[in-house]
C-alpha cells in the first residue's frame, strides 16, 4: 500500500553517474522502455531517460513499499509511462528533466505534473513570453526588472509545463528553485503540505536502491 499522504520531489545530477553505473542501470527497463531507449541519437537525452526511470522506480519502491525493480512500466507516446506492477489506485509521478538534472515527483495521494527549466539569464524572456503567455502575463514581466523579471518568467514557464503535463491548472502548484534551476509541481488535489525537495548526492541512487 501507498503511504497516506506522501508525497516525494527528488531532484539528481544524471552527469555524476559513470558510464558502467548508467549502464547497470539501462537494465532495469522494460521491453517498451528499451525500445524507445535505442532510438535516442544524443547520449545526454539517453542518460536522462534512463536515470528518469531509474529515479521513478526508487520513488515508487519508497512509496508502494516494493522493490524498485520490480515496479513495470509501460511506454504510451506523447504521455507519462503507464504504472503496469503494482497495480495501484491514486498514485500519481512526473519526469522532468533540464540538461544534466533530472527530477521525479511521485504522490500517493494526487496526479500531478512536475517541470524543472535551468535558469538562463542570455534569455530574451520577454520574446519568449511574448510567444507563450497572454498578454496580462506579458505586462507583469513588463513591470520587472532584472532578476526579478527573469525568476519571475521561469516560475510562470515551469508552471505553464506541470500544467500541460497534469492535463490542466492543479488545485495546488508548488516552486522551488535549486541548482540553478526553476522548478514547478502542480497537483491535482491539494496536498497537505507544500512537499520539500530533496536534491541526491552522486552516489544516491546506488543508496536509495
Amino acid at each position: 500500500m501507498a503511504a497516506p499522504g506522501a508525497t516525494l520531489v527528488w531532484l539528481v545530477d544524471a552527469g555524476a553517474l559513470s558510464g558502467a553505473a548508467l549502464d547497470a542501470y539501462a537494465g532495469w527497463l522494460g521491453e517498451s522502455e528499451r525500445e524507445r531507449c535505442a532510438r535516442f541519437v544524443r547520449a545526454e537525452r539517453r542518460r536522462q531517460f534512463i536515470v528518469g526511470r531509474v529515479l521513478l522506480r526508487l520513488a515508487l519502491g519508497r512509496l508502494l513499499g516494493v522493490a524498485p525493480r520490480s515496479i513495470a512500466l509501460r511506454e504510451r507516446p506523447g504521455n507519462a509511462p503507464a504504472l503496469e506492477s503494482p497495480a495501484q489506485h491514486g498514485v500519481g509521478f512526473s519526469i522532468s528533466h533540464s540538461g544534466p538534472w533530472v527530477a521525479c515527483a511521485a504522490s500517493s495521494m494526487s496526479l500531478l505534473g512536475l517541470d524543472i527549466e535551468r535558469i538562463d539569464e542570455g534569455r530574451d524572456v520577454l520574446a519568449l513570453a511574448e510567444q507563450a503567455f497572454g498578454p496580462a502575463a506579458v505586462s507583469q514581466l513588463r513591470a520587472l526588472e532584472g532578476s526579478d523579471r527573469l525568476r519571475t518568467f521561469y516560475r510562470m514557464w515551469c508552471r505553464h509545463e506541470a500544467h500541460i503535463k497534469l492535463g490542466g491548472p492543479g488545485a495546488a502548484d508548488h516552486a522551488y528553485e535549486a541548482q540553478g534551476l526553476a522548478i514547478c509541481l502542480s497537483a491535482a488535489q491539494p496536498l497537505a503540505a507544500a512537499p520539500d525537495l530533496v536534491v541526491l548526492g552522486p552516489a544516491a541512487l546506488g543508496i536509495l536502491s
